[in-house]
């Protein structure tokens, strides 16, 4: 069985590329299944398009596959108590007008 701390950190580590693009980007609601070694976990960030995005992911550890499970479009005022913490992938140079429209 894997650790929740290992499991985060091989999430990190597959999804630092494709979420840095859309830095500041907070990551909430993890959910750890560590008999199958996935997490499903939601990222919270502002899209260049769409405004602030709620986008849900499922890592599964044992492929090293992140998988794409939908998007919720949130308002400024949901999106608020959120950025009110650290976020937990930034950049020091964001690149919003070319970063991935989907």
């Amino acid at each position: 069985m894997i650790a929740k701390s290992e499991l985060a950190a091989m999430r990190n580590a597959k999804v630092s590329g494709h979420l840095s693009q859309y830095a500041p980007v907070w990551i909430v609601e993890e959910t750890y299944d560590l008999v199958d070694h996935q997490l499903t976990f939601h990222a919270v960030f502002q899209h260049n398009l769409y405004g602030w995005v709620k986008r849900r992911y499922l890592y599964d550890a044992h492929n090293d596959v992140l998988y794409h499970k939908g998007q919720l479009s949130l308002s400024e005022d949901a999106a608020m108590p959120i950025i009110a913490n650290a976020p937990d992938f930034n950049t020091t140079v964001a690149d919003t007008p070319n970063a991935y429209g989907g």
